[in-house]
């Protein structure tokens, strides 16, 4: 996680990239979930769970998005969050990749980290350094095949806005985000305040910082949502302002 990091809640592709087509249709596309137009396993955790990513939208669309939750195990609001996106109408006006459990193992033990005690968001590949306790950042940068396999889609699609869905701290990091303006606007549409998390002291190695560092001309956002979302926020409030922060609509 980053900022005032440790409760926040912000695939190895392998060639040829297994791509996995729903039940029933070649296509990957699914008519109980029309937003669906492809599902990928994209990597495997520790413990050898599928990671997978769903596409929605429009594919020709230049309009690149990726989504990330649960990179923290124990943050279920983010999975809930991009579960509800997935499962809603047809999307139009960007191509978006959602990856609702980066954490697959932590998520099923509800603890923060993986299966090797490791904080996810302290072992991507900027700025790391050698953590230990709650926020382990492993044995080195990239050590774990949660983050190898989100650097791996990231950089496949080279997105023009990424967003790090983490719990309980209740905000938006606004800095250093690459696009000012849509943070302003994501912040007014999912109704939490701007802020600027420090991980209690300093940030290293977080998913936020590896993509400013790598793509550069795309935008991130970490969003730390309250620590006990209605169900209605979830389902409604937070997918919509995804959406209408980037000019897609259902």
């Amino acid at each position: 996680m980053t900022s005032l990091g440790i409760w926040s809640l912000s695939v190895a592709l392998v060639a040829p990239l297994a791509t996995v087509a729903v039940a029933g249709s070649p296509a990957a596309a699914d008519a109980r979930r029309p937003a669906v137009v492809e599902t990928r396993v994209i990597g495997h955790s520790v413990k050898g769970r599928d990671i997978v990513a769903w596409r929605l939208g429009e594919p020709s669309s230049t309009k690149k998005v990726l989504l990330l939750a649960a990179m923290h195990g124990d943050e279920k609001g983010s999975v809930q969050t991009l579960r509800n996106l997935r499962d809603g109408r047809a999307i139009k006006g960007a191509d978006i990749w959602v990856v609702p459990v980066v954490n697959p193992d932590g998520y099923a033990r509800n603890t923060r980290q993986n299966a090797h005690g490791v904080d996810l968001n302290r072992n991507f590949g900027a700025k790391w350094r050698k953590i230990g306790g709650a926020t382990n950042s492993g044995r080195r940068a990239f050590s774990e095949p949660e983050t190898r396999a989100v650097r791996d889609l990231a950089d496949e699609i080279d997105p023009t806005y990424t967003v790090s869905y983490h719990q309980p701290l209740d905000g938006i990091d606004i800095r250093d985000t690459g696009n000012r303006r849509w943070a302003e606007r994501l912040a007014a549409r999912v109704r939490l305040p701007k802020r600027a998390f420090d991980c209690f002291s300093r940030c290293f190695g977080t998913y936020s910082m590896w993509f400013r560092a790598k793509h550069r001309s795309g935008a991130v956002i970490t969003v730390e949502l309250p620590r006990k979302p209605s169900r209605a926020y979830l389902r409604e409030v937070a997918p919509r302002a995804i959406l209408g922060s980037i000019g897609a609509r259902r």
